[in-house]
């Protein structure tokens, strides 16, 4: 489901002395008693460190971006650590742009970023249509562009074959970038070549001939978010 924004005491005991047996106490005694009452006191009045609270993500490499919001985040709020997890399934929060296929948790909109078409400046590819967008990355276009895509398990790569190929396969022949880092500079350095990039990821004068809008930036949880998890959630969503 996508979630709306989220918003002891001492106790001191006398004794009667005779008079006759009543004995004055030793200067080293007394400093030591006094010693320790202010040991005792500046022990008991000083408040003592908490144990930070570990929260574990999960950032798919799209939404990289997003971590240093996170943290911003965590700052505001006393003694919470981001851990970043390798594992999706272990992870308190987990980022990923666009929505999951199946979705059997939790998840709340911090944000929305744009899927670009990005070309290298010098590609003879200019502004697309939803078709021609469709058919270059299918192998049907100009032979001399080399496509760039993703895994197809890449959340980036999802929301492309959802919106742009429809059911279409991309070309056998297509290179799959590591992740949106590597995409960017190839489309910055290697001429006419084409690719798909978060907006976020856009880098040099590489240019945009095609853009799927509007898609949802997801923080999802395994349970419904209690506390600081649900605090770092609400400040993310501001």
């Amino acid at each position: 489901m996508i979630g709306k924004k989220i918003p002891s005491p001492v106790i001191a005991r006398s004794a009667l002395v005779p008079r006759a047996r009543v004995h004055r106490p030793r200067n080293d005694i007394i400093i030591f008693l006094l010693s320790s009452f202010l040991l005792f006191s500046c022990t008991t009045g000083t408040p003592q460190p908490s144990t930070p609270q570990v929260v574990s993500v999960y950032a798919t490499a799209s939404t990289r971006p997003w971590l240093t919001e996170l943290y911003d985040c965590a700052a505001t709020q006393s003694s919470v650590v981001i851990r970043l997890s390798d594992s999706q399934s272990e992870a308190d929060i987990r980022l990923q742009i666009g929505e999951p296929e199946i979705l059997s948790s939790f998840a709340y909109q911090i944000d929305t970023e744009e899927i670009l078409i990005v070309t290298h400046r010098q590609s003879p590819v200019q502004n697309l249509t939803l078709g021609q967008a469709r058919a270059l990355f299918e192998g049907l276009g100009d032979p001399s562009v080399q496509v760039w895509v993703y895994a197809s398990d890449a959340d980036v790569q999802r929301v492309f074959d959802q919106f742009v190929m429809e059911g279409k396969s991309v070309m056998s022949s297509a290179t799959v970038a590591v992740n949106p880092q590597q995409m960017a500079e190839t489309l910055v350095n290697q001429p006419n070549t084409v690719g798909v990039l978060p907006k976020h990821w856009k880098m040099g004068d590489s240019r945009f001939v095609y853009t799927i809008p509007n898609i949802p930036v997801l923080a999802i949880t395994k349970i419904e978010p209690q506390g600081t998890i649900k605090e770092l959630i609400a400040c993310l969503q501001k």
